[in-house]
């Protein structure tokens, strides 16, 4: 059954969900020891930042401040992806488990946004809820591209090495 949203409110929870998950990058980039996989977990948390004000851009509600404010703001302490963060460090895992929390909230947000995106009638609206599910998909691709890197996997940027005549 299809669910309405008004645009207002795709827009908060598009802006909601990108300070969640900027949040946790920026965590696991203070977390992280590796170089380069600080310099990833940072870009992430700066494209997903610039993503949340593209969609503030167009929100008209007062409940969240101001954008400045709202980013700034401290993490929401039982965001799910910062407690299972916070545990798996816990367990004197390194940043690979951050890398692999990271894939799975990006699968599982991806989700959530297209089977929202599914529902929904109004096509504005839809076209938030698919925007966010392509920069999700994206997200997951560069961490995806990171961890083969950093796991010794094959990288894409390998490919030729591997090519056999």
């Amino acid at each position: 059954m299809p669910q309405e949203y008004k645009m207002q409110e795709a827009l908060r929870m598009a802006i909601l969900a990108k300070k969640n998950l900027m949040d946790f990058y920026r965590e696991a980039a203070a977390l992280t020891e590796n170089q380069n996989g600080k310099k990833v977990l940072t870009r992430l948390a700066d494209e997903v930042r610039d993503n949340a004000k593209k969609f503030y851009s167009y929100y008209k509600w007062d409940d969240l401040g101001s954008f400045e404010d709202l980013i700034n703001s401290p993490p929401k302490a039982d965001s799910v992806m910062l407690v299972e963060l916070k545990k798996a460090l816990d367990k004197n895992l390194h940043e690979r488990r951050a890398r692999e929390l990271a894939l799975k909230e990006e699968e599982d947000l991806e989700k959530t946004f297209r089977l929202a995106a599914s529902h929904i009638i109004d096509p504005q609206v839809r076209a938030i809820f698919e925007e966010v599910a392509r920069d999700t998909r994206n997200h997951y691709a560069i961490i995806e591209s990171e961890y083969a890197r950093t796991m010794a996997m094959v990288h894409e940027t390998d490919i030729d090495t591997y090519v056999r005549e």
